[in-house]
């Protein structure tokens, strides 16, 4: 674990003294991963650069949070956040990614509605209020402008200093972010080579263009790294997952977490930091054939 995820973890047990994990989230535990996100181009730790980025996309210009190493050129990877957005937790994450060796891109996936962060923490969705401001955003987001963002990500990425060309791109993604990933996959196949989904949501359905239905239309390796809640919500779609990768030959490692949805995700009241350190192993280990 990178020395700046410890501090951060170490920051958040200190705010946490007296409260429970989830207590913590509703009060606010973004809030701690703060001093770690300025806007703007500045050495992230030791090693990185990021910065607040603008990206043109065929519906407008897309805000984006991108961190990498500051000498060398590195795969890149696209990281769509869960359903609260990019916010403090995300670039907190980013950051570790990043020094990990990759030059990766923290999209506001809510980008056509407003501006990143539109919530601080996950525990604002939780609220009447959080899912009043958000419900209008998500029905913004069709699986053909996830597509279309995911082309204009991947262009703009071919063009910037840090970016191996020779290399393929990764993408990984969490909650509604999950499937995104494999809608990405598929819509850059030459580019995208690696696609991680964690505790991924609606990776399978009835529709013609379901994720599980485009894997193998790609050309990358998956991993889904499935909730034990969201498994015994929908047992089947690990097997329905798992018969799609098959039948197309595409590499595929499926498993369901002994951890909650959510678990993942630093600044969630699931988080469960043994299984989420195993899924970030198992991540980059894929991240490794791009």
């Amino acid at each position: 674990m990178c020395d700046e995820f410890t501090a951060i973890e170490e920051d958040l047990a200190l705010a946490e003294r007296g409260f429970s994990r989830r207590q913590f989230a509703v009060a606010g535990a973004a809030g701690v991963l703060a001093a770690c996100a300025d806007p703007g181009e500045s050495q992230a730790g030791p090693a990185m650069i990021e910065t607040v980025v603008q990206i043109p996309t065929p519906d407008g210009t897309a805000d984006a949070f991108f961190v990498r190493p500051p000498r060398g050129r590195f795969p890149a990877v696209i990281l769509w956040p869960d359903i609260a957005g990019l916010r403090d937790a995300y670039k907190a994450m980013g950051r570790r990614l990043a020094a990990a060796g990759y030059a990766v891109l923290v999209v506001n996936h809510y980008y056509r509605s407003a501006p990143a962060p539109v919530l601080n923490s996950i525990a604002e969705w939780r609220t009447p209020e959080g899912q009043a401001k958000l419900k209008p955003m998500i029905a913004a987001i069709t699986p053909e402008r996830t597509m279309s963002d995911a082309r204009a990500f991947v262009a703009w990425l071919g063009k910037q200093r840090g970016v191996h060309p020779q290399k393929g791109i990764g993408t990984c993604g969490y909650c509604m972010g999950g499937p995104y990933t494999v809608r990405s996959a598929f819509a850059a196949p030459d580019r995208i080579r690696a696609a991680a989904s964690f505790h991924g949501a609606g990776l399978v359905s009835d529709a013609a263009d379901s994720p599980h239905r485009l894997v193998g239309k790609t050309r990358a390796g998956f991993l889904f790294a499935i909730a034990r809640n969201d498994d015994a919500r929908a047992p089947g779609d690990k097997d329905a997952l798992k018969a799609a990768a098959a039948a197309a030959g595409r590499p595929a490692e499926i498993e369901v977490y002994n951890a909650d949805h959510g678990w993942c995700t630093l600044d969630a009241p699931a988080y469960d930091k043994a299984e989420a350190e195993r899924a970030w192993a198992r991540m980059l280990t894929l991240f490794k054939t791009l």
